[in-house]
């Protein structure tokens, strides 16, 4: 499998976007818990150099999504993880913009109503942030429990899509 990887800017820091055999694989914020080690990204292939692959687009789309533009993404996505994982992170796509579900929810959709903390952990495994919106998931009390990118960016990226923090791209 050949791996790449490019860093673009957001207002949430910099964002690592990782693809494999030229399919968005990953997009780490910088601090993410769970962030898989630098070497393990491949080359770097800058966007701004004419990136290959799914960099361009994707970064179009982020653009798109921070300028208050897009409220969706239309990737393909490489979701390599456990046969739950990947229904989690299916799950998590269809959550709306601007919209948020809890983890029991989101464990009651999938068809495992009892598993809210392995949907956690799945949530907090997720390679693919804000494309794929673990941060839309909350605690059963409406509390902004966990996010591998932090909490603050978290509040920050709901305060965003509800239309409460400034468009900042």
């Amino acid at each position: 499998m050949s791996r790449v990887h490019t860093v673009i800017d957001s207002p949430y820091g910099e964002l690592t976007l990782v693809a494999a055999d030229g399919v968005l694989c990953g997009l780490y914020m910088t601090g993410q818990r769970h962030r898989p080690p630098e070497e393990s990204f491949g080359e770097r292939d800058d966007v701004a150099d004419g990136g290959q692959g799914p960099f361009p687009e994707a970064a179009r789309q982020l653009a798109a999504y921070f300028a208050g533009d897009s409220t969706r993404f239309d990737l393909p996505l490489r979701l390599d993880g456990t046969p739950f994982q990947r229904r989690v992170w299916e799950a998590l796509r269809q959550i709306p913009y601007g919209q948020t579900l809890s983890y029991g929810e989101l464990a009651a959709r999938i068809g495992s109503p009892g598993a809210s903390r392995a949907v956690g952990l799945a949530n907090g495994k997720n390679p693919i942030g804000i494309i794929v919106p673990c941060h839309r998931v909350i605690g059963s009390t409406g509390s902004l429990t966990g996010y591998g990118g932090g909490l603050d960016r978290k509040r920050r990226l709901l305060a965003f899509e509800r239309g409460d923090e400034q468009r900042l791209f």
